[in-house]
């Protein structure tokens, strides 16, 4: 391996993101050759020389892409200061220092990818990428196609009209609704602060897919490795992964017991039962 610039080792590392590696250059935390750098523009070879950060030796780990369906009730950071459970909490089996792609909420369940590669974090996070993300939501209150196209076309934000989305009613539950909406950006609580601007509170939300990839298959807390195939897929549409690796040979892997949730998936919250109620919908009239 020839030389390389020091946060793309970093990255590659599992140390930290592009951005956060560079951080910690600049700020005085990465040695090289037991020399300190500074310099953004720095290249080593992890082969020949010794890398450190905060005095400890870097060492390359074998890219991994990870998938969790992530149960309600669970932050998603590697650690929290107030003490709840993360995600982190679920994929201890993995010995790779994985980090999550983007955040889901406290209260969103479903599709949460998490990776050492922060090259492939970064890529699927950047805005040029416009990555799809499909939810099934419950709001209070009986939505009808005005307000359905009210969210397709954009809702204003503090100050800013989110971006156009796709929206799919699915059914009414008394004074309920439940229906599906396709994002192509990743703006902090968006569906719900959509809700709250629009007069329609989200009651219950899920993730089913991002990037195209969903949990089928997996109950929450339950996760798995990313297929090659799904790698390549990802990689055509979306430029990341850099390079495919094979995914480690692992069978669907449960959440302990003691930090399993207490359990099912919430009415609505699966991608199977989305599928049945879209057909059910198409089936019959659905009132708009």
């Amino acid at each position: 391996m020839s030389e390389e610039r020091l946060q793309k080792i970093l990255a590659r590392a599992g140390v930290a993101s592009r951005r956060k590696a560079e951080e910690l250059i600049t700020r005085g935390r990465v040695a090289v050759d037991g020399r300190i750098v500074t310099e953004l523009g720095t290249k080593a070879d992890p082969k020949k020389q010794r890398i450190e950060v905060d005095g400890r030796v870097v060492t390359a780990e074998a890219l991994e892409y990870v998938l969790l369906h992530k149960p309600r009730a669970v932050v998603s950071t590697t650690r929290d200061p107030e003490g709840r459970k993360t995600v982190m909490d679920f994929v201890r089996r993995s010995e790779a220092r994985l980090v999550p792609v983007g955040r889901l909420d406290y209260q969103t369940s479903g599709v949460l990818l998490l990776t050492n590669d922060g090259d492939f974090a970064n890529g699927l996070l950047h805005p040029s990428h416009r990555i799809p993300r499909l939810y099934v939501a419950k709001v209070k209150g009986k939505m009808q196609e005005l307000h359905l196209d009210v969210w397709r076309r954009g809702v204003e934000l503090d100050g800013r009209k989110t971006a156009p989305a796709k929206v799919h009613f699915l059914r009414h539950e008394g004074d309920k609704t439940w229906f599906e909406i396709t994002l192509q950006e990743g703006q902090n609580r968006q569906i719900v602060r959509m809700g709250e601007a629009t007069g329609f509170p989200v009651m219950r939300l899920a993730r089913l897919s991002f990037a195209e990839i969903t949990a089928d298959g997996l109950r929450p807390g339950q996760w798995r490795h990313l297929s090659a195939d799904e790698l390549v897929k990802m990689k055509r549409r979306y430029g990341v992964p850099k390079k495919i690796v094979k995914a480690p040979a692992m069978k669907t892997r449960p959440a302990d017991s003691r930090t399993s949730p207490r359990g099912r998936k919430p009415k609505g919250a699966s991608s199977a039962s989305a599928r049945k109620d879209r057909s059910r919908s198409r089936a019959k009239p659905s009132g708009r």
